[in-house]
């Protein structure tokens, strides 16, 4: 015979069952703010990017005299070159024109010698090499002016917890949208309420934390990603099968009774039809 507690322990589970959904508000992006999803103020600023120890910076020098763009570049084919960078690629030969920045803060520079560039921009250290060549080829007979291209090479981000891997960074603005769309997108299950974001800041790592879905983070400081974020996306967990909206849980909650009364009437029928079929077979 079939107890009640059996019969109670299916209802609980398919209430469990029926409950075990996402919600589109848990997922959609753009979304306006409300109790759930929060305002940003408008912070969006785009800062160009200062160099750190161990990053690598391309260079490459022109000159309207051959003999100096073959000192300074090695013969390199400054169109190839920027394609790389601009993919922020790698390869064995490329590395022959880029500079590290050491634990000084510098960079070895052919005919200079040591530059600071700690904390420059890229625009900063082109008109910094143009000045100081400027001054060393006024002392060659014949003097040509001299222009220098500078970008970051390797510049990238990871991305940790649901989705895992390091991406480059192929373009001078990339979006926190165009980010996670390179990861793959979050998941179902990642939490976008919840989106750590670990930075380098004036030489300290902060460590904050945003919700994506919101409308207004096209205008907050989290928008733009900047080479070496870690972005962190945690799964749901316990509140994969919650419910956040109060109509979606009474239809939820209505559909789970309606369905469990039903369950119930069956097995309820099963017993008695038992029942019946045992007293119809004793003497």
């Amino acid at each position: 015979m079939i107890k009640r507690t059996h019969i109670l322990f299916v209802l609980c589970a398919l209430c469990i069952m029926f409950n075990s959904c996402i919600t589109a508000k848990k997922v959609n992006y753009m979304q306006e703010p409300d109790r759930h999803i929060p305002h940003y103020a408008d912070t969006l600023s785009f800062e160009d990017y200062t160099l750190r120890e161990g990053d690598r910076l391309y260079i490459y020098v022109y000159s309207l005299d051959p003999k100096i763009t073959q000192m300074y570049n090695a013969g390199g084919n400054s169109s190839y070159l920027r394609q790389q960078t601009n993919g922020g690629g790698m390869n064995g030969s490329y590395d022959l024109y880029t500079y590290l920045v050491d634990e000084d803060g510098n960079i070895d520079f052919p005919t200079i010698g040591k530059v600071p560039v700690l904390g420059l921009t890229t625009r900063e250290v082109k008109y910094k090499l143009e000045e100081e060549l400027g001054t060393l080829m006024k002392e060659i007979p014949g003097f040509s002016s001299v222009s220098v291209e500078t970008n970051i090479v390797q510049r990238s981000f990871s991305v940790i917890g649901m989705q895992s891997g390091r991406y480059s960074i192929t373009k001078e603005k990339m979006t926190i949208f165009e980010a996670l769309a390179m990861a793959g997108d979050i998941g179902e299950f990642g939490d976008r309420a919840e989106i750590k974001l670990v930075r380098e800041k004036d030489g300290q790592t902060v460590i904050k934390t945003f919700d994506v879905r919101s409308k207004d983070i096209i205008n907050s400081e989290y928008y733009y990603v900047e080479p070496n974020d870690i972005i962190y996306i945690r799964k749901i967990g316990g509140y994969q099968f919650g419910i956040n909206s109060a109509a979606t849980a009474v239809s939820v909650v209505a559909t789970s009774i309606s369905f469990g009364v039903f369950v119930y009437s069956v097995v309820q029928t099963c017993i008695n039809l038992t029942k019946k079929a045992q007293q119809g077979g004793q003497p």
